[in-house]
């Protein structure tokens, strides 16, 4: 199973939801690089269940234990290992999920790859899994700090449903962000998402969304072209998270209305910098930064756990039903906002390294 992401800042997360702990190795942390254990926590804060009444009760505090790697708070340029040990869970939930497939999850599929599962919460196709991912981003927005202070990388939910939220990418603050349980930039839109969620939660349903994200003073030349595009492993990233079924950079698919004359980024220089008067192409060209704001957008499903009765069939071929149960986000997207700022944080910090190196040959 893959579970390694990154060519010079690499990780490798492990665990499962119902295991004993999750977490991450680190390989390719650049040493003597200051790293917070508390802005680690932080992150894992921001992502962790039970931080609000719109989100699954799962009682986890998420604490992370740093193993190896950093020494009087500096790195040491060998493997960093953080675990999250899981302190509640509830195997016996998932009794039934053990012979019964959950639509839309990835039951049938993990059996159909390897002929067995962890069917406890979905084992690693949980999305409990991220929490190595948000810790490993947590270090790797230190090494962004330290050797190139003033990027800038921010999510937030821009729809949730048929409800879109109104964010200008150029100007919204992680403190609106964080000023509201569904972490939308709108504060227009606040109220009436939480409302949708919970009406749509009450009804034992579920809903979906998307999560658009700007990194802000990205230098020009990140990126490698051909098959390791900017923009290429940054929809890898995305599309790696679970729920995730869409991905979009720049002017994405309402660039296909327009004709090339009104789609194209002039050119400009501005303070001896070479700008572009409009940003259509979302921050990347030709699979490289040009220096303009990068901002993307992924879409999320509904939450596959419902707490109806849905048709599905048993391990042994037989048709039958099956209804939620446990404990589960009716919208995933306030939780995923980190989620999506973390493997944002990761790909740059990848190809920020990659460029050094590429600058130290020269």
């Amino acid at each position: 199973m893959s579970s390694t992401f990154g060519q010079v800042f690499r990780i490798h997360t492990f665990g499962e939801s119902h295991g004993g702990g999750v977490g991450v190795v680190i390989d390719g942390c650049p040493p003597c690089i200051p790293v917070s254990l508390e802005q680690i926590q932080q992150e894992l804060d921001r992502r962790r269940p039970g931080q609000s009444d719109i989100v699954t009760p799962r009682n986890e505090a998420d604490t992370a234990e740093i193993l190896s790697g950093i020494h009087d708070g500096l790195t040491l340029g060998t493997p960093i290992s953080i675990i999250v040990r899981n302190t509640d869970q509830r195997p016996g939930s998932y009794d039934e999920m053990a012979v019964k497939y959950r639509p839309s999850h990835a039951d049938y599929t993990y059996d159909a790859k390897y002929g067995i599962r962890a069917p406890s919460g979905g084992g690693r196709a949980s999305a409990r899994e991220t929490i190595g991912r948000v810790a490993a981003a947590a270090v790797a927005r230190q090494v962004l700090d330290t050797l190139n202070p003033g990027i800038e990388i921010l999510a937030w939910v821009k729809s949730v449903h048929d409800l879109n939220a109104d964010v200008d990418p150029a100007t919204v603050t992680a403190e609106t962000i964080e000023s509201n349980i569904v972490r939308t930039g709108d504060p227009a839109m606040v109220d009436v998402m939480i409302e949708r969620i919970k009406t749509i939660r009450t009804d034992g349903n579920s809903i979906g969304g998307v999560i658009e994200c700007v990194i802000r003073n990205c230098p020009p030349g990140l990126g490698e072209p051909i098959f390791d595009k900017l923009e290429a492993d940054l929809a890898k990233a995305m599309l790696s998270i679970p729920a995730t079924k869409g991905f979009e950079i720049g002017s994405g698919f309402a660039g296909t209305l327009l004709t090339g004359r009104e789609h194209n980024d002039p050119f400009h220089m501005v303070d001896g910098k070479v700008r572009t008067t409009s940003n259509r192409s979302g921050g990347v060209q030709g699979g490289i930064s040009n220096g303009e704001h990068i901002l993307i957008r992924v879409a999320f499903k509904p939450t596959a756990t419902i707490m109806t009765s849905q048709e599905t069939v048993t391990s042994s071929g037989e048709n039958t039903e099956l209804s939620g149960k446990g404990r589960h986000d009716a919208c995933v997207l306030p939780r995923a906002v980190p989620i999506v700022e973390a493997m944002a944080t990761l790909v740059l910090t990848d190809h920020l390294l990659r460029q050094r190196c590429v600058a130290v040959v020269r």
